[in-house]
């Protein structure tokens, strides 16, 4: 009885040690919140809430059973935890049993690292879906410099890249703000076409203001165009879409089958989440075609500035939501059956305040003027009043072609230009803060280029592909849908390079004209502030006429160009202002552009673009702009086209050429040169630069004169496409 007595006491003391703590060798195995989350199990440390407030808790308690309530993902340390009430998603053994596992639960737990897909390892497998879906995911503001400069950070946004396929840069619309860059990528129409023409607008018609914060965004009367969700929806497809200007509006009485109303609150995990639910819906409820939208880094770029401390955290944040989107596709096993397009709307530049306009200072009294400020201004209702102005007022048809910004009501008649990094406003007290980021400003500019990257079973992989505007996107995505697009301002199949296995086969037009040669007549014209030949074009039938041109082969170091190199400014009336412009361009410019491009073709001519639509006028219109001089309709163009094409390989001539290379022109026809402020300037000063602004797309030529360029060439027509598309991007100076 005694011994019992004794070893009893002995197992007591033992207990009793381990609950006191009487006894260091017990606390040795309690060291860990691991498995013990909020039980009230004793030692030299605690996990249960109590633990705060008496300040004993185990060092890993914060890390082990608090942030799995605010964290989305695992971690080597969760792997094999207990599962937890609380915890946004497990890391437990039999997550995947209980189907609450972390998105990137089987990369972490489980070592299922996903490789660039190649060969057979590209499939999806199982076969998941009749037609993969796309997800148009876009990173607010990205600029596309940040990729190249800030890469090493964003290893999930680099690999995507590296695996898929990426442009440097791509081209957003202007002006470069959100809501007409958004909904230009999913109409593929110009702002001036979708009605969309800034975050802020004036409607004469319906006389009422558009404003991001104002209940009237939700107005369809705004929104033209057809959306893809549309697209899908007439075709028979499901659209589900977290986000995106215009999804949350009843445009044409239609919603997507599945959308948000836009709360900025929601955090960026929750998206991710309900996109990957999505994507499990029955087959009959499952969207075909998705939409997500992140704020940054746009909201970083505003508040500090692009070169920033904040932006690239902001940026390695939406990294890491990416990463969450692929881990939980490949935790669903969809990493490869679904097409992603990752994209930003526009780029970022940092603001100064000493490189703002002040308009008070030019026009004095400014009471009764309202201007939409920033690097796009406007004025409701003009010449140079200093040699060096960082402002151009422009009526809007004579703003640059490539712009595509003046066929709107919306737009104001008045609008000004903006130098790199420059801002405009009314006066000091109307501006924004002025020293942080803004955007805006001309869509040729390298800091406003814009990101893509495309990845998936319809992609190529591996690829870089040159720059391309974002209006081509929305036939790219119904491309990968296998849908009809509605007619829009993109170019269908110059993207074709892009994709694995094109569905589209571009054709060129139709000849509705054949070339012709004009007659000419003897008689005399007065000048009317024109300098004319006297060998000057009957007006019979300019529908048919409109399209003479003069196309001539200039061979490297030709210093006579032909007998009457200016044969166009014989058969059209042509301001002596813009002579200057075009003896210039002819006399200095073109023999230099042969020496170094090895020889050009030389394709150049009057444009009719009256009604300010970029495309060339009808017969009637034509008629209702003519001038009436001595009893004769004359008409006097609204623009000149200049195209030079040259070969890429400068070790061959224009004649002999593999791989082509262009450059175009679109130059208004104006009655004196103040958009350059020219007075008392050489040329030298300043037409090189009035060039420059007024660059064009070969296919912006073809719609302004109804002309159909390299009709003869044996390249597939996708590739041509690609060239007559193509703008470059203006290096960024002071």
């Amino acid at each position: 009885g005694g011994v019992r007595s004794v070893l009893s006491v002995c197992v007591l003391t033992t207990i009793l040690g381990c609950i006191f703590g009487l006894k260091p060798s017990c606390a040795k195995e309690v060291k860990s919140c691991k498995g013990r989350c909020f039980e009230r199990t004793f030692g030299n440390c605690r996990c249960d809430v109590a633990c705060v407030d008496l300040g004993n808790c185990c060092l890993d308690y914060q890390e082990t059973c608090i942030e799995p309530e605010r964290i989305w993902t695992c971690s080597k340390f969760r792997c094999g935890e207990k599962r937890l009430s609380r915890s946004l998603c497990s890391c437990s053994d039999d997550c995947r049993d209980k189907g609450d596992c972390c998105v990137n639960y089987g990369a972490v737990c489980r070592g299922q690292l996903s490789t660039c897909p190649s060969g057979a390892t590209a499939a999806c497998h199982p076969p998941r879906f009749e037609t993969p879906p796309t997800l148009l995911f876009s990173l607010d503001g990205f600029r596309a410099e940040y990729l190249h400069t800030w890469g090493g950070l964003l290893p999930v946004i680099s690999k995507l890249k590296n695996c898929g396929t990426y442009t440097k840069n791509m081209k957003p619309v202007y002006p470069t703000k959100t809501f007409p860059n958004h909904y230009s990528i999913v109409t593929g129409l110009y702002p001036e076409s979708h009605g969309i023409i800034d975050n802020k607008i004036y409607d004469p018609k319906m006389n009422a203001f558009f404003a991001l914060r104002s209940k009237e965004k939700f107005n369809p009367e705004w929104y033209k165009g057809e959306p893809i969700w549309h697209t899908a929806k007439y075709q028979g497809l499901k659209s589900g879409t977290f986000f995106w200007p215009g999804s949350d509006v009843e445009i044409n009485g239609i919603f997507p089958d599945i959308y948000k109303i836009y709360n900025g609150s929601i955090p960026f995990e929750e998206r991710i989440l309900a996109i990957l639910k999505w994507l499990q819906l029955p087959k009959d409820e499952r969207p075909h075609f998705y939409t997500l939208y992140l704020e940054e880094p746009d909201s970083s770029g505003h508040s500090y500035g692009p070169v920033s401390s904040e932006v690239i955290r902001a940026l390695q944040r939406v990294d890491n939501m990416v990463g969450m989107l692929m881990d939980g596709l490949q935790e669903l096993n969809l990493h490869r059956c679904l097409n992603l397009i990752l994209i930003s709307d526009h780029g970022m530049e940092q603001g100064n305040c000493k490189k703002y306009v002040y308009l008070n200072k030019y026009l004095g009294d400014v009471k009764d003027i309202r201007i939409v400020y920033g690097p796009a201004a406007r004025l409701r209702p003009s010449d140079c009043r200093e040699p060096n102005q960082h402002f151009k007022p422009y009526l809007k048809h004579f703003l640059p072609k490539r712009l595509h910004f003046a066929k709107n009501d919306r737009i104001e008649p008045l609008t000004f230009y903006l130098d790199p990094q420059w801002q405009l406003a009314l006066t000091p007290s109307e501006r924004k803060d002025c020293g942080i980021g803004f955007h805006g400003s001309d869509n040729l500019l390298s800091n406003m280029q814009a990101l893509f990257i495309g990845y998936g079973p319809g992609f190529k992989h591996n690829t870089e592909v040159d720059a391309f505007e974002n209006i081509e996107v929305y036939n790219l995505m119904c491309d990968l849908l296998n849908l009809t697009p509605a007619p829009n301002n993109g170019t269908h199949g110059s993207l074709n390079h892009l994709l694995k296995n094109p569905v589209y086969t571009p054709k060129n037009p139709k000849e509705a004209h054949p070339v012709v040669q004009c007659p000419f007549t003897r008689s005399p014209r007065r000048n009317l502030d024109c300098s004319c030949h006297p060998s000057v074009l009957p007006v019979v039938d300019f529908e048919i006429q409109l399209n003479l041109t003069v196309a001539e082969e200039l061979n490297k170091g030709s210093n006579q160009l032909y007998s009457e190199a200016l044969l166009n400014t014989n058969i059209v009336p042509m301001y002596q202002s813009f002579q200057v412009i075009w003896r210039y361009f002819h006399g200095t410019l073109l023999p230099r552009y042969a020496e170094e491009r090895n020889g050009v073709n030389v394709v150049s001519g009057p444009v009719f673009d009256s009604d300010y639509d970029g495309c060339y006028d009808s017969s009637e219109t034509l008629k209702q702009n003519s001038r009436l001089i001595r009893n004769q309709e004359i008409l006097i163009p609204t623009h000149f086209f200049i195209v030079l094409t040259s070969c890429k390989n400068t070790f061959q001539t224009p004649s002999q050429c593999d791989d082509l290379d262009s450059l175009a022109f679109i130059l208004p026809h104006r009655t004196d040169n103040s958009e350059s402020c020219a007075n008392g300037k050489h040329e030298s000063s300043w037409v090189e630069e009035l060039l420059r602004l007024h660059r064009a797309r070969i296919m912006d030529v073809e719609h302004i004169t109804g002309l159909s360029f390299y009709q003869e060439r044996k390249e597939p027509i996708s590739d041509i496409l690609k060239l007559k598309t193509h703008l470059p991007t203006f290096n960024q100076e002071d």
